[in-house]
């Protein structure tokens, strides 16, 4: 089974959590996409969501595809948010921000009363840090701001390239219009401790370490769907 036969296979084992009537966030990201799009399916045969999208890829993805959207500010509270990740591990922690959602995508989740990760069995992990951190922040004073990441991953015995994302020749801007730093330290022992680290960090407006978000994962690999955490 290829990558894409794999997420398209996630993604319709994660449409058996979703209940008519739901308020759902939908995430960002190549899973997420094919999530979409089976759920486009679902919602032409009849399924009553609103979706609440985590970035304006997705939005626009699923207004092409007629599900009914609305804004945080319409459905301030979720029942589920489904999207992908960058990494997991046992304890459901995760990375997230590869496409540079994860400022909404974090807002989306923590306004959910459950999170459901669907990704491919690649994305399991025995300690994060493999996948570079992505580390949203504020255009102003970016390289202070940068200097107080290595700073403030060093006492946390940290190291490797922290490097402004780019495209091209120009910085990678968020739909939110901030910048994104990525953080290639091979091995992140605590991610706790580095969230609080970089939490306070002025510049800093958010991290893709997801930490105590995720209810529950689905992992598609060659022998099926794999579920970590409660049902």
């Amino acid at each position: 089974m290829d990558a894409a036969a794999m997420k398209d296979e996630v993604a319709r084992a994660a449409l058996a959590h979703v209940e008519s009537g739901m308020r759902l966030g939908i995430g960002t990201g190549s899973t997420a996409e094919a999530f979409i799009r089976a759920l486009a399916g679902r919602v032409s045969e009849g399924l009553r969501i609103v979706g609440v999208p985590t970035s304006e890829r997705s939005a626009k993805l699923c207004g092409e595809l007629g599900i009914p959207l609305a804004t945080l500010e319409d459905l301030p509270e979720l029942d589920l948010t489904i999207d992908g990740a960058d990494e997991v591990d046992a304890r459901l922690r995760l990375i997230k921000g590869g496409g540079g959602a994860l400022l909404r995508e974090k807002i989306v989740a923590a306004a959910s009363a459950r999170m459901l990760v669907i990704a491919d069995a690649s994305k399991k992990v025995e300690h994060l840090g493999a996948f570079p951190l992505p580390i949203e922040v504020n255009g102003f004073g970016v390289l202070a701001t940068t200097l107080a990441i290595e700073k403030a991953s060093a006492m946390l015995g940290l190291s490797g390239s922290i490097r402004l994302r780019m495209v091209g020749d120009k910085p990678f801007i968020t739909d939110g219009g901030h910048l994104i730093i990525d953080a290639s330290f091979g091995l992140i022992p605590d991610p706790e401790a580095l969230s609080a680290a970089l939490h306070a960090i002025p510049g800093v407006v958010e991290h893709g370490l997801f930490l105590g978000l995720a209810s529950s994962v689905l992992l598609a690999g060659p022998e099926g769907v794999e579920r970590l955490g409660a049902a």
